[in-house]
C-alpha cells in the first residue's frame, strides 16, 4: 500500500447537503432554518457572549480592584543573597552573573532581609532603607541607578 493510493472506505465520506431545492430534497422551502425568527435570516450573526436576551455571563460575574498599568515591577534581592557574589561593586549584570536575577530589562530593588558583613558598593534601581542602612553599616555603599 502506497500514500498515493489511499481510498476513503465506503461510507466514511457524505456529500454535503444542497438546501433549498425543492420540498421533495428534505431541505426545501425554509432551508432547515425553522420558521421565521431572527436566526432565520440572511446574514444573521450574533455577537460573542450573546444569550438570548439573558443577562451575559460577562456581565452578570461580579467585579472588583483594578490593575495600575503605570505600577512599576521589581525583581527583589536581599541583602543576605548579596554574600554570594565576591566583594566590590555589584551591578545588574553581576547580579546576572551570580544568578540573583534573571531579566536584564526588569529595574532591581534591594530588600533589607538577613544580615551582611563585607563591604559592596551597590548599584540598583531601588533600596529599601533597611537594606541602605546594612549595607553602610557593613562599609559598602548603596548607589541609585
Amino acid at each position: 500500500m502506497e500514500l498515493h493510493t489511499l481510498q476513503p472506505s465506503e461510507g466514511s465520506t457524505k456529500n454535503r447537503k444542497r438546501v433549498g431545492r425543492g420540498s421533495g430534497s428534505g431541505k426545501g422551502k425554509t432551508s432547515g432554518r425553522g420558521h421565521g425568527g431572527q436566526k432565520s435570516r440572511s446574514g444573521f450573526s450574533r455577537k460573542i457572549g450573546f444569550e438570548g436576551g439573558q443577562m451575559p455571563l460577562q456581565r452578570r460575574v461580579p467585579k472588583h480592584g483594578f490593575t495600575n498599568i503605570f505600577k512599576k515591577e521589581f525583581q527583589i534581592v536581599n541583602v543576605t543573597d548579596l554574600l554570594r557574589c565576591e566583594p566590590g561593586e555589584i551591578t545588574h549584570e553581576t547580579l546576572l552573573k551570580c544568578g540573583l536575577v534573571r531579566k536584564p530589562n526588569v529595574p532591581v530593588k534591594i530588600l533589607g532581609n538577613g544580615a551582611i558583613d563585607k563591604a559592596y558598593t551597590v548599584k540598583a534601581n531601588a533600596f529599601s532603607k533597611s537594606a541602605i542602612e546594612k549595607i553602610n553599616a557593613a562599609g559598602g555603599k548603596a548607589e541609585v541607578v
